[in-house]
């Protein structure tokens, strides 16, 4: 494999300026929604199977009016407020999500309709890098001279590709990674800052592992029926995965940046379930203090998990201070980005 080339540092340097979230009010605890699933199924399932095997004890779930875009929408107000801008204060508009209203238009389009905007609008999708992803488009439209302030919303609803009625043991087996889901929107405002910003963006793609899990339904391959609307996946052979190549990209950010665990206040990392986590605490050694741990109280958020553990963390932020993301997507691809407050 090439290595990538060690970026540069731009003359301007760019960084997040402002973040929001918005959570649906509706929350589900995990046992509720084990037994709303054996009732459904009729399948005698062990009590607390669920909770036990994802550590998830609860997800906040959306609300039958409540969309891809109103997750969004909520959440890029919030930061729109927080800077003290409008949206037509913005040039470009990105809506990167795993999750979307609809095939066509882009759900950005929505998006900007609700928010009063008239930036260029378009959708970024690569399963749950898709938030991180954004910011580094974002970031590289601004480098490029092609826009000066940038939106970057999500709006997960991945709780409605949970299958509710099983048939058997085995599509359980398959279906399960979807029980761990919970829905939430993020967003931040991307804009040249005077120092600190994004210091470091690095990606490893493993694209032959594409068919570990996903939901194959909305596309060419399968343009209609419910059946290929759920999301169905091996969660053992992901993360064996994310193992074999993930530990790869993490060495490389060490060497480029010279950056330890010890150089950053928080890790943000995309988190599935509490086993998973605690897998990546042992192979990668990060000091689990460093982490903003979301996943036990609200599940796993999609691409929107990176943008909720920031919102939390950047609060007790101080200036100089550094936090490394680190974003894992079905595809199979890994993303890292290491930022600084201005």
């Amino acid at each position: 494999m090439i290595e990538p080339t060690p970026p540069s540092r731009p003359a301007t340097p760019v960084g997040i300026t402002a973040v929001g979230v918005s959570l649906p009010e509706q929350v589900v605890r995990t046992v509720d929604l084990q037994q709303r699933v054996a009732e459904a199924s009729g399948l005698a399932l062990p009590a607390g199977l669920f909770s036990m095997m994802t550590g998830v004890e609860q997800r906040r779930m959306a609300g039958d009016d409540e969309y891809a875009s109103t997750l969004a929408v909520r959440a890029a107000r919030q930061a729109l407020d927080a800077a003290g801008v409008t949206a037509q204060d913005v040039d470009l508009l990105l809506f990167a999500s795993a999750s979307r209203d609809m095939v066509e238009p882009a759900t950005a389009h929505i998006v900007q309709a609700e928010l009063g905007g008239r930036a260029h609008a378009l959708d970024v999708t690569n399963a749950c890098n898709s938030f991180l992803n954004g910011i580094d488009v974002a970031r590289s439209f601004i480098l490029a001279g092609r826009a000066r302030r940038a939106l970057v919303v999500t709006g997960e609803t991945p709780t409605r590709a949970m299958r509710w009625q099983l048939t058997d043991l085995a599509q359980a087996r398959r279906a399960f990674a979807g029980y761990t889901f919970g829905d939430a929107g993020a967003a931040v405002l991307v804009e040249p800052v005077t120092g600190g910003g994004i210091l470091d963006v690095d990606t490893e793609t493993c694209s032959a592992h594409w068919t570990v899990g996903g939901i194959p339904g909305g596309g060419s391959r399968h343009p209609r029926g419910d059946e290929h609307t759920y999301f169905t996946g091996d969660g053992h052979a992901l993360r064996g995965v994310f193992e074999q190549i993930g530990t790869d990209i993490l060495d490389r950010v060490r060497r480029r940046t010279g950056l330890d665990w010890a150089d950053y206040a928080r890790v943000l990392v995309h988190q599935v379930t509490m086993p998973y986590l605690d897998r990546f605490v042992e192979v990668t050694g990060v000091p689990k203090d460093k982490l903003e741990i979301t996943v036990g109280e609200l599940g796993n958020l999609a691409s929107a998990t990176l943008g909720v553990q920031f919102a939390r963390a950047e609060r007790g932020l101080r200036r100089g201070d550094r936090v490394l993301f680190i974003g894992l997507g079905g595809g199979v691809s890994i993303m890292t980005m290491v930022w600084e407050k201005s």
